[in-house]
């Protein structure tokens, strides 16, 4: 069972639909122990950084993710729901993630922002979550990122005036800056590679 966090935040019957392709039961919901016990947690987000982490927080959303931390259960970050993962953020004022993964996200060095559109991810070949789709577009919609690798883990980048990373898989933990539920083809297979792992 695939369970969506609900916490005000993330295109969630988008996601919803496109987790239901590769899963046989998806919930969406912010009921603590579902999202504890689900075989995988997705985390969505849009928005501002700031805003989401002060949503997620306040339906108990580090509670959630330290119980399935110190399980190692799988979890999925999209988009600010990938920021929220690392350290902190400088959008609009300096903001605290949960640092589970290292590092800061800042404004991308770009002519136009947001980032808006079909961009390719260099992903290595090692990873498990572009297997069989390393060659295709995904879908963005962003002015922020992390731009840092995050060491022992499998950085996939994309670049928009800059490099930055598009996604990022250590351990029990995968999460993509682009909205995979939005990608068509691409992000179903990659949802669908996600699902297979649990």
């Amino acid at each position: 069972m695939i369970a969506i966090l609900d916490y005000g935040s993330g295109n969630l019957r988008s996601a919803e639909r496109a987790f239901e392709l590769a899963a046989d039961k998806v919930i969406v919901t912010s009921d603590p122990r579902i999202c504890i016990e689900a075989d995988g947690l997705v985390v969505p987000g849009v928005g501002a950084f700031a805003a989401c982490m002060e949503q997620f927080l306040n339906i108990g959303g580090r509670e959630i993710i330290a119980a399935r931390v110190a399980n190692s259960s799988p979890i999925f970050g999209i988009c600010v729901g990938m920021q929220i993962f690392f350290d902190s953020s400088s959008e609009k004022k300096m903001s605290k993630g949960l640092g589970i993964l290292p590092g800061d996200i800042s404004q991308i060095e770009a002519a136009i922002l947001p980032h808006m559109g079909w961009n390719t991810v260099a992903a290595p070949a090692e990873s498990k979550l572009f297997s069989g789709i390393a060659d295709q577009s995904f879908y963005f919609v962003h002015s922020f990122a992390a731009k840092k690798r995050v060491s022992s883990a499998i950085n996939s980048t994309s670049n928009y005036g800059e490099d930055f990373l598009a996604a990022v898989e250590k351990d029990f933990i995968v999460a993509t800056q682009f909205h995979p539920e939005k990608s068509g083809a691409a992000g179903a297979k990659l949802i669908s590679n996600w699902v297979k792992s649990l």
